[in-house]
């Protein structure tokens, strides 16, 4: 998913009822503090970590048990960069790209098409559950 952060810097012009050299020095002076807020904002602006990319019901970047309905098991590592790793209890490993679409929380397998995931709110014991658009609902819990 990408996002643009959009930054925008007002530039306040002062203006002094004094002699012609003392306006032209304050003029100078303005400008000079001026540049320099400008480029304070855009140094801290550029510095600024990206927010962290969260799935479709708030859930952050980690590792996460993913129980299918027939009890088996693997794991799903959701990586802040869009990411993902798919571990089933065999230790075969899928990977691929995930991002958030019309709240749905979308994996895109390396090579194979999107499958998206409608995600319920977390419950106290941290768990969730994720429900693909063929019915097929898996219980979620972060590990790590």
């Amino acid at each position: 998913m990408k996002k643009m952060l959009l930054v925008a810097v007002a530039v306040v012009a002062l203006a002094g009822c004094k002699k012609a050299e003392t306006a032209d020095n304050s003029a100078s002076n303005a400008a000079a503090s001026t540049d320099n807020s400008m480029a304070n904002t855009a140094a801290t602006t550029s510095n600024a970590a990206a927010p962290a990319m969260v799935t479709a019901n708030g859930s952050g970047p980690g590792t996460y048990d993913v129980t299918q309905k027939n009890g088996d098991k693997g794991q799903t590592t959701l990586n802040a960069d869009g990411t993902y790793v798919d571990k089933d209890s065999k230790g075969k490993e899928v990977k691929g790209t995930w991002a958030v679409k019309d709240g749905k929380t979308c994996f895109t397998p390396t090579g194979q098409s999107e499958e998206c995931y409608t995600e319920s709110p977390v419950g106290a014991d941290g768990s969730f559950t994720a429900t693909s658009a063929k019915g097929e609902t898996v219980t979620v819990k972060k590990s790590s």
